[in-house]
């Protein structure tokens, strides 16, 4: 079955946080190109439904149980892959919780667990997966991150410090990689609001329910963007919809300017309507779909409007056409402004 794959393919795929939102959406991308999953999620559920998937999209599937904050358990898991598919072509970090409330409202224990998973748990399965394909100088490991690296807002402090850490430790990681001169490569995707089921399970503090903030993206548009990632993976990083650029640039050029209105509008822009109820369930310490046996996909509740296509991705993958094609027309600007220079010396 491999020795039909295109060359430039992976046909073997780990996907953390697999069981829902972009893992979800991911998995089924690489499954529709033909590489075999390997599934990492907590939730027995979600992960029985994404293979599933996976098996109808064509591709072959390996669901684990598995909390990335565990390192030994990260470990054990690979083992176990690299043992039912072989090499791991590409490993994909998505794996992640967090919560909304105020910084002071947030307990200790809570922030170090947000910490644990969302940071610690990319630097555990990158070790793993580091440790294998060192040696045989191959492999790809992609970075799932979002504007939220760059650019802290209010109520996520937990969740921004996380991602933050991972963009300053992987530009560390991708540096010792050049030095090296190893085949090996690391890639990060920036991404923007998505509509995942997270806004439905994550631990909410405020009087309100959570929401991502607009615009909103689907998460196929993220998982295209990861495939893509995967498979040109020389480029340090991808930005992901426009809202992603717009951010990244003001932050870069007035992040004092960003800070005011982000106080002045970040709580309104992150809360529904809706009042927050007290068994609204939580995913913080155990997977949603284990204590409720319902799977939650790839989509939350917040399709209504959400994009599909974004032009930034559109650009990123098609940038040597677009640049071949910025060059031409150039060429044809400067030839018409020498046309024009010499008629107006011929008259």
């Amino acid at each position: 079955m491999r020795a039909r794959r295109r060359r430039n393919r992976p046909s073997v795929v780990v996907v953390t946080g697999a069981s829902g939102g972009v893992g979800r959406a991911t998995a089924r991308a690489f499954a529709a190109r033909g590489a075999d999953l390997a599934l990492l999620a907590r939730g027995h559920k979600g992960l029985e439904a994404a293979a599933a998937e996976v098996r109808r999209a064509g591709g072959a599937a390996l669901p684990l149980p598995v909390d990335v904050a565990d390192h030994q358990a990260v470990t054990a898991a690979a083992d176990r892959i690299e043992e039912v598919f072989g090499a791991v072509d590409v490993w994909v970090n998505n794996a992640f919780t967090g919560l909304f409330a105020p910084f002071v409202e947030i307990e200790p224990e809570e922030f170090r667990r947000v910490t644990e998973v969302t940071y610690l748990g990319y630097v555990y399965c990158t070790h793993a997966a580091l440790s294998r394909m060192l040696p045989r100088d191959h492999g790809t490991i992609v970075q799932v991150g979002s504007a939220l690296a760059y650019r802290g807002i209010p109520l996520q402090s937990a969740y921004c410090g996380a991602k933050h850490a991972i963009q300053g430790w992987n530009e560390s990681l991708r540096c010792e990689l050049l030095h090296q001169g190893s085949k090996v490569r690391t890639t990060m995707v920036q991404l923007p609001a998505l509509n995942t089921p997270q806004f439905g399970w994550v631990l909410n503090r405020m009087p309100r329910r959570p929401r991502p903030v607009a615009p909103i993206y689907e998460p196929e548009l993220a998982a295209r963007a990861i495939v893509h990632a995967a498979e040109h993976p020389r480029r340090r990083e991808y930005w992901v919809g426009g809202s992603t650029v717009a951010t990244l640039l003001a932050n870069a050029v007035a992040p004092g300017l960003l800070d005011r209105y982000l106080a002045r509008t970040g709580y309104d822009a992150q809360l529904t309507d809706d009042p927050t109820a007290p068994l609204d369930p939580v995913n913080l310490w155990h997977p949603v779909d284990d204590d409720t046996g319902r799977d939650y996909g790839a989509h939350g509740r917040f399709g209504p409007g959400a994009h599909v296509h974004g032009p930034q991705l559109w650009l990123s993958e098609h940038r040597t056409t677009v640049a071949a094609g910025a060059a031409v027309a150039a060429a044809a600007v400067a030839a018409l402004r020498t046309r024009m220079d010499h008629g107006r010396q011929g008259r």
